[in-house]
């Protein structure tokens, strides 16, 4: 999810704020190493793997149609916020219908980038990115799609976005559209007790993002259970409905 793809180019930076990831008894700790070697196989999301559902119920990332979240922060003095929208409609992707995210990013209360991504679910309840649709806003004007892409387009396919049961240590890759996007994912820790201006919450999985066309850039995310994304870099979730 660009997300989760959000802040896209902006804010992809490790951010530890306020001792926000201070570890609960119990949390189990991956690798924090951004180096990559990838131990979980993306075939499950092939488009003749199915069968597919839009519905997506995994438990960290759950997609009920209707909802929305936000999430704000601060980069460089900036006020940032990332409204994600489970849209109505649904998209066939590379022949699979799936489940539309809307996420709308807005800088100093400007609308900067406003993204569809595309996500259905395995039987076993791995959730598979199957792309996204990227607008770029400058001065309310479209200007540039940057990172879009589709399975079954330009020699790219599914990825995984949320293991079935995520554990630490875990590492796969999200995005697979070769020098569009290539988001890849290390999860370093489950567990931990994390604090957002929504509430604070111990069932938790924390995602490291990179990508080789941005070296030395890393991304972090915190998906909580039966809420899902609460932490996305600078911004933290402050409202969920329903």
């Amino acid at each position: 999810m660009t997300s989760s793809k959000s802040l896209r180019g902006r804010t992809l930076r490790l951010v530890l704020i306020g001792g926000a990831f201070a570890s609960a008894a119990g949390c189990k700790t991956g690798p924090t190493d951004p180096g990559f070697q990838e131990n979980l196989d993306i075939s499950t999301c092939s488009p003749t793997a199915g069968p597919f559902s839009a519905n997506v119920t995994n438990p960290y990332f759950p997609l009920v149609v209707g909802s929305q979240s936000r999430l704000e922060g601060q980069e460089n003095r900036v006020p940032v916020r990332l409204q994600l929208t489970v849209l109505t409609p649904t998209e066939v992707v590379a022949g699979v219908t799936t489940r539309v995210l809307e996420e709308r990013h807005t800088e100093n209360g400007q609308l900067a980038e406003v993204s569809r991504n595309f996500f259905a679910q395995t039987a076993d309840g791995t959730v598979c990115y199957f792309g996204e649709d990227v607008d770029v806003y400058e001065n309310g004007v479209i200007v540039s799609h940057p990172g879009q892409w589709r399975a079954g387009v330009g020699g790219a396919i599914p990825g995984i976005f949320m293991p079935a049961s995520p554990e630490a240590g875990m590492s796969f890759r999200q995005e697979v559209a070769p020098g569009v996007a290539e988001d890849r994912v290390v999860i370093a820790a489950t567990n931990e007790s994390v604090t957002v201006p929504f509430g604070t919450f111990s069932a938790t999985v924390r995602f490291l993002e990179t990508t080789p066309l941005e070296p030395g850039v890393q991304s972090t995310k915190v998906y909580a259970r039966t809420v899902g994304l609460i932490v996305d870099d600078v911004a933290r979730l402050t409202s969920r409905t329903p």
